[in-house]
């Protein structure tokens, strides 16, 4: 299993141009990162268990324009990295203790096993938000 993260060098100035070409872009940018997370959180929700559905409604697509991001966990379902790694329980009345993964259970595997369909769309988003904004593409 590869752990490495997807990166694309010089996004960061990329953007910055584009914002100089199209004023929309940028935001375009972000479009086309949770477009490639979403791919993630579509295969993490059904992995995980649901009792009351607030943790799979928490594993959400929060991109930016130069980074694509999925987050898991909110203020209504704290319990989601204890979930996903397991560790030790804190509040009464829960489990006290669950095996800790180091890779987790859900999200990371989600990952793994769509980063080649994740790094196309990423792919073909990137290259639409360029040729949107009316520059050409080698």
């Amino acid at each position: 299993m590869t752990t490495e993260p997807i990166q694309v060098e010089g996004l960061a100035q990329f953007a910055r141009a584009l914002r100089r070409v199209d004023g929309e872009a940028p935001k375009q940018l972000r479009l086309a990162h949770n477009e490639a997370a979403n791919i993630v959180v579509d295969a993490a929700r059904p992995m995980m268990p649901r009792v009351s559905g607030r943790a799979q409604a928490s594993v959400k697509a929060k991109s930016t324009r130069t980074a694509t991001r999925v987050s898991a966990g909110s203020s209504r379902a704290p319990y989601v990295p204890w979930l996903d790694y397991g560790g030790e329980g804190r509040v009464k009345g829960r489990p006290p203790k669950r095996d800790f993964k180091k890779g987790g259970r859900y999200v990371y595997p989600a990952f793994h096993a769509n980063r080649s369909k994740v790094e196309d769309v990423l792919e073909r988003g990137l290259l639409k938000v360029v040729r949107d904004a009316g520059l050409e593409v080698d």
